[in-house]
């Protein structure tokens, strides 16, 4: 559906139809103007159509209101005032072809069967009100008319008088010549300004009774915005369901390769390194083989340190065992610099969704490592709370601060990552003051 156009407001006219009413430049140039030939042409051309329209009218009026009394009244009554309807189209055509100005169209009610249909014209409000433009106009042309042909008259009267004086030879004609051109001048500037003014009240009066009734085109404004808002929520709570099960499918498939990381890979490199062990007690007479499997010992301890790195970094297997409490509580065992957890309510967090313990996991390790590596900290506080329907975690060390959440870096994803849970991501570190990082995520994220 088409939206309606928004309506002008009178400086809008103004400016368009009657500029010599708003600028001093134009009000001097009046005379020769464009708006003020467009306004002369309408007034020509809107005298002879309303004169046509209105004469239509009357007759048709006359014949359908004496027709009243043997019923065939009633629809010729009807006929008439649905006629006005496409005369209201002609004249907003007409008004924009010859001022450049756009009046939109009403929306007529429409009624299912023959006497409701009729009874929807004969109460319309905007059909009655193209009848009285159809009065009103008429009257205002017909009076800008006059006014018009008397000032233009007089004007083309006061230049042509003194030549045709001189030519005459009269040396004392009644009216001086000296006032003959100033006054001449003056009669074609009021000329123009009646010509404009005139166009501009022409313009209002059709903005108001051929154009949509201002009330109605503030309900449809209003609807369609309400329609637009409906769809923009709905649109919303899909964007949001659709995100919240990517990243819940994204968790459950981190949490999948953990599994089959822990119980395959790594559960055959464990058994290898168990045989290696077995393997070079045995072969302690031969040095060659046992520094062969003092190596391969060696390379199978390393790798399985890193794969358990790797499953850590994709999801902690403690934080799906044991919960959020005990992950935490891990993290800070592992950390080379003293952390202090505080958990006021361990059971209360078993409420957040795991999508959101991950994020509070991934948070705080990221924390831990950024303030053992590179802020110099001798101490961390970790606090893990359930507020309302988020899940909040603080994390203050007291080291040299200055961290900066630049894009690529870990603090960066980490905010990407809380984003994706529609939750909030706050680093406050001044330098010399340590850092104070304060994380939100909704519990049912």
């Amino acid at each position: 559906m088409t939206s309606p156009t928004p309506p002008s407001s009178a400086s809008d006219d103004i400016r368009v139809v009657a500029p010599a009413l708003a600028d001093w430049r134009a009000l001097a140039a009046a005379p020769v103007s464009v708006a003020t030939w467009r306004g002369i042409s309408q007034i020509v051309v809107g005298s002879f159509v309303l004169l046509v329209a209105a004469i239509a009218f009357t007759v048709a009026l006359s014949l359908s209101l004496s027709l009243l009394v043997l019923v065939v009244g009633i629809p010729m009554l009807v006929a008439t005032l649905w006629a006005c309807r496409p005369f209201a189209a002609i004249e907003r055509a007409r008004l924009h072809a010859q001022l450049d100005v756009t009046i939109p169209a009403p929306t007529y009610p429409r009624r299912d069967g023959v006497w409701a249909s009729w009874w929807a014209v004969l109460s319309d409000s905007r059909t009655w009100a193209h009848v009285a433009y159809l009065v009103v106009a008429g009257l205002l042309l017909t009076a800008q008319g006059i006014a018009v042909t008397f000032a233009g008259g007089f004007a083309l009267g006061g230049l042509v008088y003194p030549v045709i004086a001189t030519a005459a030879g009269l040396t004392q004609p009644p009216i001086p010549l000296v006032l003959m051109v100033p006054a001449a001048l003056l009669c074609a500037w009021i000329g123009a300004l009646v010509v404009q003014a005139g166009s501009l009240a022409i313009v209002r009066l059709g903005r108001t009774l051929l154009g949509s009734s201002p009330r109605a085109e503030a309900v449809e404004l209003a609807r369609q915005a309400q329609a637009r808002a409906v769809r923009a929520e709905g649109r919303a709570v899909q964007l949001t369901e659709t995100r919240t099960a990517a990243v819940g499918a994204a968790d459950e498939e981190r949490r999948r390769i953990e599994r089959d990381l822990h119980d395959g890979a790594q559960q055959r490199l464990v058994a290898l390194g168990v045989e290696l062990g077995s393997a070079r007690r045995k072969v302690s007479s031969d040095p060659e083989a046992a520094a062969a499997l003092e190596h391969a010992h060696r390379e199978v301890k390393e790798t399985l340190a890193e794969l358990r790195d790797l499953v850590r970094g994709i999801h902690p297997a403690v934080l799906t065992d044991r919960g959020l409490d005990a992950a935490l509580s891990a993290l800070a065992a592992r950390s080379p610099v003293p952390v202090r957890v505080d958990v006021p309510d361990p059971p209360a967090l078993g409420r957040a969704s795991t999508s959101a313990q991950a994020a509070a996991y991934f948070v705080v390790a990221e924390a831990l490592t950024n303030a053992a590596k590179h802020a110099s900290a001798s101490a961390v506080t970790v606090t893990a709370t359930v507020t309302g329907p988020n899940l909040r975690l603080l994390v203050a060390d007291d080291g040299r601060g200055g961290a900066v959440a630049t894009p690529g870096s870990g603090l960066d994803g980490l905010r990407s990552r809380v984003a994706a849970l529609d939750g909030t991501f706050d680093l406050d570190s001044p330098a010399g003051a340590g850092t104070r990082l304060t994380v939100e995520v909704p519990c049912a994220s």
